[in-house]
């Protein structure tokens, strides 16, 4: 598996310090357990939290500690997460061949079992419930070969994790293990490749705002 595409430093960040709401954190896991340059920079994250507690005990934190961690992080464009950190060193591919944050939420379902919501035609979802006071969406998505979602924006953080399949978009190129880190500066237009279904785990903190009206006018029922 190539991955191009990672976590940012300020996820990278959050997740570490066990910051990150609940579904940002799911899909954050899940990358990190597909990836060893995510899964190496968390360890450096924590290491400098860990270092800056010790100080207050005499340790002194060598000058440029913090920038050495930073520049260890893998280059993405900037910009967002609560997983537990020690996920990143247990949590691998269970033997449905999905990171084990996943697949620990479908009860030893394939994704080809599972119940999906058909929301569009080409475009299904499925829901996973999240803990009572957690704010934001969990979902998998799951999009057929040619098939584009509406441009739009969002309105807080996304996570968005290809599982199976990819799709394209004016940031890249997304395959399996990619996450797209987005924010509310980003307006974009996915449309999945040609060569089959594209399903990703998808996290987002606010609703989508989306550009078209007609969209907008869908978006009750849809509930995205």
């Amino acid at each position: 598996m190539k991955i191009s595409h990672h976590l940012d430093e300020a996820t990278i960040l959050a997740y570490a310090a066990g910051t990150l709401g609940e579904a940002l954190s799911v899909v954050a896991a899940a990358h990190i357990a597909w990836c060893p340059d995510c899964r190496k920079a968390v360890r450096h994250a924590e290491a400098v939290g860990a270092a800056l507690f010790d100080g207050n005990d005499g340790f002194t934190m060598p000058d440029g500690a913090l920038e050495s961690v930073m520049a260890r992080l893998p280059g993405t464009p900037p910009r967002q997460t609560t997983a537990t950190p020690a996920l990143a060193s247990s949590a691998l591919s269970s033997s449905a061949g999905l990171p084990r944050p996943i697949a620990s939420r479908l009860d030893g379902q394939s994704l080809s079992e599972i119940r999906w919501r058909r929301v569009a035609p080409g475009v299904a979802f499925h829901d996973f419930p999240l803990s009572g006071g957690s704010q934001g969406q969990l979902r998998l998505m799951r999009i057929a070969p040619g098939k584009s979602m509406p441009e739009h924006g969002h309105g807080g953080e996304e996570l968005t994790l290809v599982l199976r399949g990819s799709y394209s978009d004016h940031l890249g190129r997304f395959g399996i293990g990619d996450v797209a880190d987005l924010d509310e500066s980003i307006e974009h237009r996915p449309v999945v490749d040609p060569e089959g279904d594209c399903i990703c785990l998808v996290a987002t903190e606010a609703p989508t705002r989306f550009t078209s009206l007609f969209a907008r006018l869908m978006q009750p029922l849809v509930r995205i």
